[in-house]
């Protein structure tokens, strides 16, 4: 059964809602941004933004909740799954996001607690972060909020629940992000 947890988890993830709404708007998202919220939100609006965000983290619940459903002590093996499928799209070239949105959906339902916690904290990091150390580094704000958020997450799941979740869909956002850094994907000039 986790394995069949793990094969839905991962075909739900390749449903990128960036990729998908970009297309619909006849552009590929890829070509220009990754295809999460943030890269949306630079690309099409706000309004566009809040749509593939919440279409995000929803299939990143709908995968623990149906992993629940069939094999309760595994909804890591859902979290890992449809985190990799975001990141790696078996529908569109294995070219996803950076899978912090369905890590959320993850964690709203194993460990919302946790969850709050990692966002409080990070949108608390971020405007000291723009303020202070973003001219220097030149990483975007929410990279490296997530970076800071973890630890803190770490400890929050320790106490109120979502550890193997957030082990598992940080592991997978850890090798995206090692990916990118090591391989830029080509974006045209």
């Amino acid at each position: 059964m986790p394995l069949l947890v793990a094969l839905a988890s991962f075909l739900l993830g390749s449903l990128v809602a960036g990729v998908l709404y970009s297309r619909a708007r006849g552009v590929d998202i890829r070509d220009r941004d990754l295809p999460g919220g943030s890269g949306t939100y630079r690309q099409h609006g706000l309004a566009a933004a809040l749509g593939v965000t919440a279409f995000d983290v929803a299939k990143g619940s709908a995968a623990v909740l149906l992993a629940r459903a069939l094999t309760p002590d595994h909804t890591w093996v859902a979290t890992l799954g449809v985190v990799l499928g975001h990141c790696y799209p078996v529908f569109f070239r294995f070219r996803g996001g950076g899978g912090i949105a369905p890590l959320m959906g993850a964690l709203l339902v194993t460990g919302p607690l946790t969850l709050f916690g990692m966002l409080a904290f990070g949108l608390a990091v971020m405007p000291l972060y723009k303020k202070t150390l973003q001219g220097r580094l030149g990483l975007n704000a929410v990279p490296f909020a997530t970076a800071l958020a973890v630890p803190v997450g770490l400890l929050l799941a320790a106490r109120f629940g979502g550890l193997p979740d957030l082990l598992a869909g940080g592991a997978a956002m850890a090798v995206r992000a090692v990916h990118l850094l090591a391989f830029p994907e080509r974006r045209p000039a």
